[in-house]
């Protein structure tokens, strides 16, 4: 094989059109930068921090990549986001639905503040459930096989000892996928979610996750795979496997990416 062969087979998104929620920072930055990495034609940043999201555009290349304004909460923005992209590009292949936020106070049960909640469920639930719609309502319109990627967490599956509001969303996501899954392979369409344990980002900082050493000393014992810790690049790395034809079986899976995660002392954020 050619230095040129082994290239090519190795961008696996070639010609790619991809939308990033939650876009400049964290998990979906890492994620936006290796898409382009892997041959994406372009990768569409959505967020509400402006001046990051469109420092990640320029640093990435006005070329290939692109920043849209959208608060995910809001059906109308979502779907004025995915319109914006079909509008520029003329396509969309992959949607990473990544977006999401913690409580600002532990929410336990006896303590539940219910704004805090709401808001907590309309952007990490409500605002996933309008990503998959209109992102699939396109791809079934322009008949793309496309791929759909959410972002859950460990918390999809165990509870913890706080941040209740949390967990719920994130057990609604993966119940989301499943469904959405079922529903969308009549048209080709796949549906997965990866499910992060603790990485350091700048939401986990508003939780006490400011380093590794804080990620570490917290999930280290409790993490059957020694000598690793959990980056962005990580789990990007896994959302690419999800977007690409490596996975062109694959649907209706959560992706765990925790270790080995055996309890959950607190939750992550993504």
């Amino acid at each position: 094989m050619t230095e040129s062969e082994s290239m090519l087979l190795s961008r696996k998104l070639q010609g790619k059109v991809a939308i990033v929620t939650g876009g400049a920072s964290g998990i979906g930055e890492a994620t936006a930068r290796l898409f382009i990495e892997h041959g994406a034609r372009a990768v569409v940043i959505a967020d509400i921090q402006d001046e990051k999201g469109q420092s990640v555009v320029k640093s990435i290349g006005l070329d290939r990549c692109s920043y849209v304004h959208c608060d995910v909460s809001n059906e109308e923005q979502v779907k004025a986001m995915v319109d914006w992209t079909i509008q520029k590009y003329g396509q969309l292949d992959i949607m990473f639905s990544n977006a999401g936020m913690v409580s600002s106070s532990n929410q336990t049960i006896l303590d539940l503040d219910f704004s805090q909640f709401d808001r907590v469920i309309q952007v990490n639930m409500r605002s996933m459930a309008m990503c998959v719609k209109h992102a699939a309502r396109k791809m079934v319109e322009h008949k793309i096989r496309g791929a759909i990627v959410c972002t859950t967490s460990v918390a999809a599956t165990i509870g913890g000892p706080n941040h209740t509001d949390y967990t719920m969303s994130k057990h609604a996501v993966l119940g989301l996928v499943r469904s959405a899954s079922q529903q969308l392979g009549l048209h080709g369409i796949r549906v997965n979610c990866v499910s992060p344990s603790a990485v350091v980002t700048p939401l986990a900082a508003k939780i006490g996750l400011a380093s590794d050493e804080d990620v570490e000393n917290i999930l280290g014992p409790l993490t059957s795979l020694k000598g690793v810790t959990l980056t962005a690049r990580h789990v990007a790395e896994a959302v690419l496997f999800l977007a690409s034809d490596d996975s062109a079986f694959v649907t209706g899976h959560n992706l765990g990416v925790d270790g080995g995660l055996i309890s959950l002392p607190f939750l992550n954020t993504s």
